[in-house]
Formats: C-alpha cells, sequence, structure tokens
C-alpha cells in the first residue's frame, strides 16, 4: 500500500517538474501568451493556467505539446528539458507525440463587431467551423 503511494507522489512531483519548465517559458512571454495558447487550443484560458501550474497535478495531455511548443516558442533547451521531464512523468505517452497529427496557427484579421458578444460569437463559430472542416477532410484520407 505505501508503494502506491510513493509512486503517486513520485508521479505528482514528475508532472510538477515540467510544468515548471512550462511556466517558466509562458511567464517569459509577453502579456497575452495564455490566452493566445488557449485559442489555439480551443480551449478557455484557466485551462492553459491549470496545465502550466506545478502546483495541480492534473497531466498536460500529449495532444497538446505540440501547439504549446509552436504558440510559446519554446527555447530548445527548454523544449528538451521539457520533454525529458515529461517523458519521466508519462513514459508511455510520448510516443504519441510523434503519431499525433502536427498543427499549424493561422491568424486571421476580422472587424471589431462593437460588441465582446458578438466577438467572441464569431471567433467561436469560425473555431468550430474550422475543427469540422478538418475532421471531414481528416475523414477523406
Amino acid at each position: 500500500m505505501a508503494d502506491v503511494a510513493l509512486d503517486a507522489d513520485s508521479e505528482i512531483g514528475a508532472v510538477a517538474a515540467y510544468k515548471r519548465i512550462f511556466k517558466d517559458v509562458l511567464d517569459s512571454r509577453p502579456s497575452g501568451m495564455r490566452i493566445r495558447l488557449a485559442h489555439a487550443m480551443g480551449k478557455n484560458r484557466s485551462f492553459v493556467s491549470q496545465i502550466s501550474n506545478p502546483a495541480y497535478p492534473v497531466p498536460i495531455p500529449v495532444h497538446h505539446l505540440n501547439t504549446i511548443f509552436d504558440v510559446c516558442h519554446f527555447p530548445p533547451q527548454a523544449k528538451a528539458a521539457f520533454l525529458r521531464a515529461y517523458a519521466r512523468a508519462h513514459p508511455r505517452r510520448l510516443g504519441r507525440l510523434a503519431q499525433s497529427p502536427h498543427e499549424r496557427m493561422l491568424t486571421l484579421h476580422l472587424p471589431n463587431l462593437g460588441s465582446a458578444k458578438k466577438n467572441a460569437q464569431l471567433d467561436a463559430l469560425l473555431q468550430e467551423f474550422a475543427r469540422r472542416l478538418i475532421a471531414i477532410m481528416q475523414d477523406e484520407k
């Protein structure tokens, strides 16, 4: 029973280790990076705060790693250290990183609709459209 608790504690420590690296990179970037990252992942800013906080044991899903690396412009040394720490925390997940499709980011310039609510609705509509279109295109392969 004590071994199970030790394994859980070491896994939490390993998750915190790669999250510290991620948090350091995020903190070194200009303001607004968390919201840009959240938009790129199709998530809320609170999700980015949760996955970048070493105090929370929530792991970073492997399918978001390439997006995180691209949007946050991880320096090569930080990326290597992050991947080593991630592999220690999740030895079976890292193999899926190479298998996951690499994403790219496209920036659109849209008019301001004069309302935060309308702007958010348009943003959500375009993100959902892109996700559905990509799903259709991937199904055709």
